[in-house]
């Protein structure tokens, strides 16, 4: 039993997301945690490569090129749909992720890019596809995950998935 983050372990981390100008995006502050099961792909490759081989109790920084965290933006510019094509009680926010059909009837996720009167713009891309991500991690605690976990892919119970 190793005490390094490594592939099937579950590991808690506290993190703070910023960009390039120093912007807070994202962070584990005032909800715990993160938890997630290190090898399954859980979080952007970049931050799971940046965290292996760190321990309990350490406190470090990753930078994630845009090839190791949601891409390059690609793509067309976003694509204005009516809002008539929504559910008329879908709350539709900037930033969130919709689930839709291209035409061969795969299933694509898009982005709000904007939501105002009778349109909504969405995206192919990720919010953060393009830009480096700078991530403060304090690794909380890890374990060894429960084989169910690992054949799951994801972690279960506190912090984590439950079915």
């Amino acid at each position: 039993m190793s005490d390094i983050i490594a592939d099937g372990k579950v590991v808690q981390i506290n993190y703070t997301l910023t960009n390039d100008a120093g912007e807070t995006l994202d962070s584990s502050e005032g909800r715990g945690p993160l938890a997630y099961l290190h090898g399954s792909g859980n979080i952007v490759p970049g931050l799971e490569a940046g965290l292996a081989g760190a321990k309990a109790g350490d406190k470090l920084t990753v930078d994630v090129a845009p090839d190791q965290g949601y891409g390059a933006h690609t793509g067309e510019e976003p694509q204005a749909v009516r809002r008539s094509e929504f559910p008329k009680d879908m709350e539709l926010h900037e930033g969130m992720p919709i689930r839709a059909e291209d035409g061969q009837g795969n299933t694509v996720v898009l982005w709000v890019v904007k939501a105002e009167g009778a349109w909504v713009h969405v995206d192919i891309n990720h919010p953060l596809a393009g830009q480096t991500l700078h991530f403060a991690v304090e690794v909380v605690d890890m374990r060894d995950a429960t084989d169910v976990e690992v054949q799951h892919g994801h972690v279960h119970g506190p912090g984590g998935h439950h079915h």
